[in-house]
This record gives structure tokens, C-alpha cells and sequence, in this order.
């Protein structure tokens, strides 16, 4: 796949501020939020764009109805999906000179296959935002990681604000880059969220530090092999200037960083939960200490915080949050930011919903809803904050193994509950790992499930324990998103309590 190519036929190259993009004749395919974002730019730049998209909804149809007005051709529908069953046989790639694809495109889907074959080069939307970049655009400093990435994002918008910097979270997190690229008041610094799908796309960009927080198989579906989403997450070192982060516990992120091709002078810096050598930020007892970017590191150690400083309620914080704000604070550090807005950073940062939320706090059980666990590794880390947990489990596995998580945390589980499409296989695991642990399957599908399911968490739950909403599994079997089952989750353990 040509990724990151230049269009042929072009007068000069399109990796610069001031770059031509007149005439230039663009398939955008899926016009979702980023797609829309980019197809705006491009004919805003003078460039023909040709839209794609053979989904149907109202937001959809709305994104649709002003790209046509700005001059956007359109292949929509029924058309867009034969197109896309056989991009050969239509008319969809002829006279382009360049595709642009949304994140969520597979590498092997047959328009890209036949791109490839006709020679023209396929772009995401991040490389695209990158070359669009204007003069003096703001740098970017990047995050990646198969979890926490949201989390550590929005930690590293939080500090670069303390440290008086205008800032922005985007990416993956939600926002799309191009809309904050194209601000028509700059920014200081961008926060840039990337997942694989993302990077697998991108090639010229070049932050200022970069991070993969760790690597657990995920979303092997989609680039084909665990080896290929491993390369995906490395692209994230690529051109890195002063620091590729990398996490000292999870040996896969050195790797990635030995093996990333980076601007002379970067250095590589680690984030560990144990005391820093020099070149690494961690904790020496409660405190985030910097060894990497103080003057004498060998000898002296710059405080960033304490880890009360990330305590939300009256749940300490978790180790992987603590990793997450390790990373962050590194990130800041090779950005330039003072230590002592570090600290005021993470203190005042407020975590996203429905990770490590504590929901309520009843006859000595705590409830805690971390239905953004999506996968093992995530539900993994959850499960390893706590001591004695009733687990709430289950839902759309997409293929993923949950032995190794049920063996490695049989011994903290009081109780489980399973719900949704797979917990026959999360049962079946509980039964070679721990199967004098008391299980619960509930069935049900219906709007009353969770209520049924925190009632039989509640039955399991003895005085000191912790009822945990870490599925290790995505939602959709049952629920619109992550989101709507973490507030279905809450809504009935606070129901189930008279509040």
C-alpha cells in the first residue's frame, strides 16, 4: 500500500506550508467526523473531492448536504457499496489523484487494493492534517498504546494548561486533528491521541516527543497479524525530535523505540512504577521524580507530584494510571514544561467517565465502574488496583483470550458476574482457573439487566470488597457504546441503594 506517497503529476511536493493543493483530485472515503473534517480542508484548498460513504444516518446526511453545497461529487448508498464490492468495475478511483481514508478502513479493503494497484498513494487523515499544517503551526507531541491513551492525552492537555499553554486533545480522543490544525487561532502545542488504525496511515509526521504506553493483542482483525499492530504502534517513534517515551515494564515499548528511525539528538527516556534510573522518570516512595530532563541527572531527581496528587475519591489511584501520568509527565518535560506545572497539571486533571469511577460507597462496598476495560489487558490493570473484587464481566470478546487474565487474578475474586454475548467463554475459563470462585450468569439482554446484574453483585459482596465493572469485553451486544453501559451500570447501583 502506498502510504504517504506523493500524488503524481504534481508541480511540487504537498509537505509544506504554502503547498499548492489546487486541482488536486481527491477520494475521501467515509465521511464521518474526521472524513467530513478533511474533504472541508481539501475544498477549502481548491482540490476536487470525491466523497464516498455507503452508511445511512441523519449526522451523515447532514455532513453530506454541506459538502455538496461547497462542490463535493458524492457517491453515497447503494452505489458507494457497490463501488466499494468492486472499485475495478465503477468509476470511483478514475481520474484521482490521491485517497484519503477515515480511520476505521481496513489496508485491505478492495478500493484501496486497486488504489495500490493504480498506483496512487493512500493517506489518513493524520498525514494529511500534517502536511496541511499552516506556518508556525503548533508542534505536536503524540500518544499511542493499546490502553490508557485517553487517559494520558487528556492528563498531558491538563498540565500543558497549568503551564499556560494553549492546548488542544485531539485525534482518537474525539476532536479531529484537522480541526484544531486549521484554528484560525493558533495553538501552542497539540496533544495527539493516534491509534494503530491511524498510524498505520501516517508517514511524515514528526513530533516533538512521542509515546506507546504498551502493546497488548488487539484489533489483530483489522491489520491482519499481532506482528503487523505491533509495527503500526512503533510508527509512532517515526521522526520523533527530543523524547521517545517508552514504558520500562512493558519491554515490547523499548523495542519499538530501538527500532524507530528518529531526528538526530532524540532521546529515548522510560516511565517505570519503580525507583528511575537516569534517562527515566518514576517514583522514588510517593513522589513522581524526573531523571531525565533535570540538569544534573545523575545526581539529583526533580519532583512532579505525589501520588495523592492523582487520588480521585476514596479510591487510591491504580498503578496504570500512575504509568499514565508518568507518561504524561515525561511528555511535558521533553515539551519544555516546568516541573512545578507537572504537579499543578495532574492535580487538577479530571479523569473521563467510567474509568476507575467510583460509583458509590455502601456497607463497606465499594463500586466501581471501568466499563472502558474494553479488552483483557485493560480489565487486566483494573483488576490489579484492587485486593477482594465481585467482577462484573462479559460482553463482545472479539476474539481475544481471557485465560491468562482469569488465571492471573483468580485469587482476588470473590465472585463474578458475566453478562452478555460471550460470558459463556469467560465461565469456561473461570472453570479451569478458579472454580471454587462463586459465578452468577445472567442471561438477560433486556433494559432490566443491569439492575439484575447489580443485585447479584450485590448477594456476592462481603464488607471491604470492591464490585467492579471491568468487562474485558466491547459493548455493542448490549449496549449503544462503553459509555451507556457505565451509566446503566450506575444508574442501577445507585437504584439499588435508594439514591
Amino acid at each position: 500500500m502506498r502510504c504517504g506517497g506523493e500524488p503524481a503529476g504534481r508541480a511540487g511536493p504537498l509537505d509544506h506550508p504554502g503547498a499548492d493543493w489546487a486541482g488536486l483530485r481527491v477520494l475521501v472515503t467515509g465521511l464521518g467526523v474526521s472524513g467530513f473534517a478533511a474533504a472541508d480542508a481539501l475544498l477549502e484548498r481548491g482540490a476536487v473531492v470525491r466523497g464516498l460513504d455507503s452508511g445511512s444516518s441523519e449526522a451523515l446526511s447532514q455532513r453530506c448536504e454541506i459538502l455538496g453545497v461547497l462542490g463535493a461529487d458524492l457517491v453515497l448508498g447503494d452505489e458507494a457499496a457497490a463501488a466499494l464490492a468492486d472499485p475495478a468495475a465503477s468509476s470511483v478511483l478514475d481520474d484521482i489523484d490521491l485517497v484519503v481514508t477515515s480511520p476505521g478502513w481496513r489496508p485491505s479493503s478492495p478500493v484501496f487494493v486497486e488504489a495500490d494497484a493504480r498506483g496512487i498513494p493512500v493517506w489518513g487523515e493524520v498525514e494529511l492534517a500534517w502536511r496541511m499544517r499552516p506556518e508556525g503551526a503548533a508542534p505536536w507531541v503524540t500518544i499511542t498504546g493499546t490502553n490508557g491513551k485517553t487517559t494520558t492525552v487528556q492528563m498531558l492537555h491538563s498540565i500543558f494548561t497549568a503551564a499556560g499553554l494553549r492546548s488542544r486533545a485531539v485525534g482518537n480522543v474525539g476532536t479531529p486533528i484537522m480541526e484544531a490544525v486549521l484554528d484560525p487561532e493558533p495553538y501552542d502545542v497539540l496533544a495527539v491521541e493516534l491509534s494503530s488504525f491511524q498510524l498505520h496511515w501516517q508517514n511524515s509526521l514528526s513530533p516533538v516527543a512521542s509515546v506507546c504506553l504498551n502493546v497488548a493483542p488487539d484489533h489483530v482483525d483489522w491489520h491482519g497479524s499481532l506482528e503487523e499492530y505491533r509495527a503500526a504502534k512503533g510508527r509512532v517513534y517515526a521522526n520523533t525530535h527530543v523524547a521517545c517515551v517508552y514504558n520500562v515494564e512493558d519491554e515490547t515499548t523499548r523495542e519499538l523505540v530501538e527500532d524507530a528511525d528518529v531526528v538526530e539528538g532524540a532521546r529515548a527516556v522510560g516511565f517505570t512504577l519503580g525507583t528511575p534510573a537516569v534517562s527515566m522518570v518514576g517514583l522514588v516512595e510517593d513522589v513522581l521524580a524526573d531523571r531525565a530532563f533535570v540538569e544534573n541527572r545523575r545526581t539529583s531527581a526533580a519532583e512532579l507530584g505525589t501520588i495523592a496528587d492523582l487520588q480521585r475519591g476514596s479510591v487510591a489511584p491504580p498503578p496504570h494510571v500512575i504509568a499514565n501520568a508518568l507518561a504524561a509527565a515525561s511528555l511535558a518535560r521533553a515539551a519544555g514544561v516546568p516541573p512545578l506545572a507537572v504537579r499543578e497539571g495532574l492535580r487538577t486533571f479530571t479523569p473521563a467517565a467510567h474509568r476507575i469511577a467510583e460509583v458509590a460507597r455502601e456497607g463497606d462496598v465499594t463500586w466501581i465502574d471501568d466499563s472502558k476495560a474494553t479488552n483483557p489487558h485493560a480489565a487486566a490493570a483494573s483488576l490489579r488496583a484492587f485486593t477482594d473484587v465481585v467482577w462484573i464481566a462479559g460482553g463482545l470478546l472479539k476474539g481475544a483470550d481471557v485465560d491468562d487474565l482469569v488465571r492471573e487474578h483468580a485469587a482476588r475474586l470473590r465472585g463474578v458476574v458475566l453478562l452478555g454475548r460471550d460470558r459463556e467463554r469467560l465461565a469456561e475459563a473461570l472453570g479451569r482457573h478458579a472454580p471454587e470462585v462463586p459465578v452468577i450468569d445472567v442471561p438477560e439482554t433486556d433494559t432490566g439487566a443491569m439492575t439484575r446484574i447489580v443485585e447479584a453483585a450485590a448477594s456476592l459482596a462481603r464488607p471491604g470488597d470492591v464490585v467492579l465493572l471491568a468487562p474485558a469485553a466491547a459493548s455493542m451486544d448490549m449496549f449503544r457504546n462503553y459509555e451507556v453501559r457505565g451509566e446503566a451500570f450506575a444508574d442501577a447501583v445507585r437504584a439499588h441503594h435508594g439514591h
